[in-house]
């Protein structure tokens, strides 16, 4: 997909979270209609259990993110009428990528994030976690919670699961439709998390983005 960046994606080139709102290359997820939004990291309601975004608003996208966003918004509603798609984090600073880093350290649990020496796509606003609500407001059963860094939340290894019997095939067609509504507009899954999604090509972010700090 094009990518329409600013300066070099380098720590030096970074931009301090409390400049991304007066930033035009950044938009806003209240901006983007269709979505519902429960930024995980915001709260206590993480692995961490404390608010690791306080004092700043990090409800934000770069704009090429944000308008990817909207094109799965769209194809979602013409599918799956009355699914609503929940975004549980955007913008992820590099202070906070660095917190989560530290808190895995001697866990063997690491391998789960981006190491913060090279950068979260997240950190760049071109990365969500989301995944789907059904007519009621309830999440769709995913098969495993946000953020359980367990094999089950491989997609990688939705095959296995689901012969085994521990992944049951509604759940999987669950994450399948939430891949759906993103491969379409252009987003990239991972094959360690079910509700990760890239905006394009991750080595292209870092070198043309500009991380945010």
């Amino acid at each position: 997909m094009p990518v329409s960046a600013g300066a070099p994606g380098t720590i030096a080139d970074g931009i301090a979270s409390e400049d991304v709102a007066a930033d035009g290359a950044f938009r806003h997820l209240s901006g983007i209609d269709g979505i519902a939004v429960d930024l995980r990291y915001a709260t206590p309601n993480n692995f961490i259990g404390r608010d690791l975004y306080a004092p700043f608003d990090c409800a934000w996208l770069h704009r090429d993110a944000a308008a990817a966003l909207e094109r799965a918004v769209a194809w979602l509603a013409a599918h799956r009428s009355g699914h609503t798609l929940l975004v549980l984090d955007a913008l992820r600073p590099q202070r906070v990528q660095q917190q989560l880093w530290d808190a895995l350290a001697g866990t063997g649990l690491q391998p789960y994030l981006a190491d913060p020496a090279r950068g979260s796509i997240h950190s760049y606003g071109m990365a969500l976690d989301l995944t789907i609500l059904d007519e009621e407001g309830r999440e769709l059963d995913m098969g495993t919670g946000f953020d359980d860094m367990s094999a089950l939340s491989h997609p990688a290894l939705e095959a296995r699961f689901l012969a085994s019997g521990e992944l049951a095939p509604g759940q999987a067609a669950n994450r399948q439709l939430l891949r759906d509504a993103m491969f379409q507009a252009g987003f990239v899954g991972i094959n360690t998390e079910w509700w990760h999604f890239d905006c394009g090509d991750r080595n292209l972010v870092r070198q043309t983005f500009r991380r945010v700090l």
